[in-house]
């Protein structure tokens, strides 16, 4: 693995700021991503952003194929060369946004369920995961570089000052755990915050299950829009069509007070919130907001 700093330098190119661009300058830390990975011979891996190929090696070597999804077009060929020096063949290069890419079209190409990588620039994380859930049968898992804030958030459990969204819609259909943390030193250009690789595993079957899927992730997203109201101001504050008094009967419904406040509730209690709402949306299809 060639030094990031003089690989950009022999191209003439610099790391790029609005793709989130920091990259990995010690080898052993991809080397411990991928090794902890669980990646099979058979396996398809899905990189998001691969940047100058510091992790896809070492992927491509344990895996059937890596499909390296790289916004930047500019780096490509710095990508395809650094691949063809060590001798990687198994990589296939999209220059796409990965907010635009099918992957359920990718996992049905290969034939089966797939594993997703990649460092995450932070003003996506969010959207990507969101992808990620609605996509979730076509993907065996995750394994994504957070900056360290936003990891400890994702993997907050309930009842915490961090738990929120993201926590909770992985909390409701994943199992989660942190793979490596990597210190800042590890990055060039050097970021502000260190980072935490965490391994998302998607279930087959929740341990809670909503019925409606899609009115449960609004239900969390109304929730913790506002998260310093209580739920209901912010469930009745929010695109979903509920009245403060309505808001006030369907959290009735499903047993939570209504001066609680998002982060206290639990996974289970957030389905039986979502439940709950359906109900009364299917009792009072005229049901609104004003």
């Amino acid at each position: 693995m060639t030094s990031p700093r003089i690989t950009l330098a022999a191209w003439d190119m610099h790391a790029k700021k609005k793709f989130g661009q920091n990259f990995l300058n010690d080898p052993s830390v991809p080397e411990l991503i991928a090794e902890r990975a669980g990646i099979a011979p058979e396996d398809l891996v899905v990189e998001i952003g691969p940047g100058l190929g510091a992790l896809t090696v070492p992927l491509a070597k344990r895996a059937a194929r890596v499909c390296a999804i790289e916004k930047d077009s500019q780096i490509l060929p710095v990508l395809r060369s650094e691949l063809l020096a060590s001798g990687t063949e198994n990589v296939e290069i999209l220059n796409e946004d990965i907010l635009n890419v099918s992957l359920t079209e990718i996992a049905e190409a290969h034939g089966g369920p797939i594993i997703v990588a990649g460092n995450l620039p932070y003003n996506i994380s969010s959207q990507i995961l969101v992808q990620m859930i609605r996509e979730r049968r076509w993907v065996k898992k995750a394994l994504f570089m957070f900056q360290k804030e936003l990891a400890e958030r994702i993997t907050a459990p309930e009842g915490t000052r961090n738990f929120g969204r993201m926590a909770a819609m992985l909390g409701y259909c994943a199992r989660i755990r942190t793979l490596v943390r990597v210190d800042a030193s590890k990055f060039f250009p050097r970021p502000k915050v260190d980072s935490e690789v965490i391994e998302v595993t998607f279930l087959e079957d929740p341990p809670h299950v909503a019925k409606d899927e899609a009115l449960l992730f609004a239900v969390i997203k109304a929730a913790f829009g506002k998260r310093r109201k209580n739920l209901r101001n912010a469930l009745s504050n929010s695109e979903l069509p509920l009245s403060p008094v309505q808001a006030e009967e369907v959290l009735g419904a499903a047993g939570i007070a209504v001066n609680r406040r998002a982060e206290s509730l639990t996974v289970a209690e957030f389905v039986e919130l979502a439940n709950a709402l359906a109900g009364f949306l299917a009792a009072s299809p005229e049901a609104s907001g004003d």
